[in-house]
């Protein structure tokens, strides 16, 4: 697995998007014991702080020390330093496994042989993740131009499987079909700006080029955001659920 993010780690954790309540609530319905639940590849907790109001005890795992050392710190959340496919827990240990916004990085066989021998065999498996952001005609524009245009070859492969929706992962498993989900969200330009440092795409364009591609962007960006001190900004959300 990859670690494009212990770089920007802290603001990963400002200005990444959370996931709405209703999503959180419907996983809840279809988990029938919280004992234990499995966030693999926890980043910085967003999902596992989530977990830890439903169930006893949470495991939250990630291959970066510096993402986990901006989780928050409960007294039911163990964080651990481990790859996706190898946990260092028993067999059939959790009632739900959530992946959120990091499976397209996985060694898809080795992170599933390991959901089937720690899944409960009535647990259940949610992959979550989201797409490119919708803000304005104009904003939206300016963004493509960033993602497609400038930052396009700094992509990695892996990319493609959330602009395809994670529809073309494989997916081992009895499916549930899921309802709809968006995040919504409202921001400032700065906070736009914020979110846009974190892509993986522009860290590598820094390393190869020694610039923020956002200073070429910076001024037409501002002007398609104009006077409004915030805007309203949503981002649908990628959603495989199995048992």
């Amino acid at each position: 697995m990859k670690d494009n993010f212990s770089t920007q780690a802290a603001d990963y954790a400002i200005y990444r998007p959370t996931y709405p309540q209703e999503l959180y609530d419907y996983l809840f319905s279809l988990v029938k014991g919280k004992s234990a639940a499995w966030d693999c590849a926890t980043g910085n907790g967003q999902v596992a702080r989530i977990l830890a109001q439903e169930f006893e005890n949470v495991y939250a795992t990630d291959i970066s020390e510096k993402q986990l050392g901006q989780a928050l710190k409960l007294p039911n959340i163990t964080y651990q330093v481990e790859s996706s496919d190898q946990t260092q827990v028993p067999d059939q240990s959790f009632d739900l496994i959530t992946v959120a916004q990091a499976i397209h990085w996985f060694n898809f066989d080795a992170f599933y042989s390991e959901v089937k021998r720690t899944l409960k065999p009535d647990g259940i498996l949610a992959v979550i993740g989201y797409g490119l952001m919708f803000i304005d005609k104009k904003v939206d524009k300016s963004v493509h131009k960033l993602y497609q245009d400038i930052l396009g070859k700094y992509w990695d492969t892996e990319r493609r499987y959330i602009e395809e929706n994670y529809k073309t992962i494989p997916f081992p498993f009895e499916e549930i079909t899921a309802p709809h989900f968006q995040i919504k969200t409202s921001w400032t330009f700065n906070q736009l700006i914020g979110y846009l440092n974190t892509w993986s795409a522009l860290q590598h364009y820094k390393k190869a080029n020694e610039r923020n591609p956002l200073e070429y962007m910076f001024t037409e960006l501002k002007e398609a955001w104009g006077n409004d001190a915030v805007k309203d900004v949503h981002f649908p959300i990628l959603l495989r659920i199995g048992k």
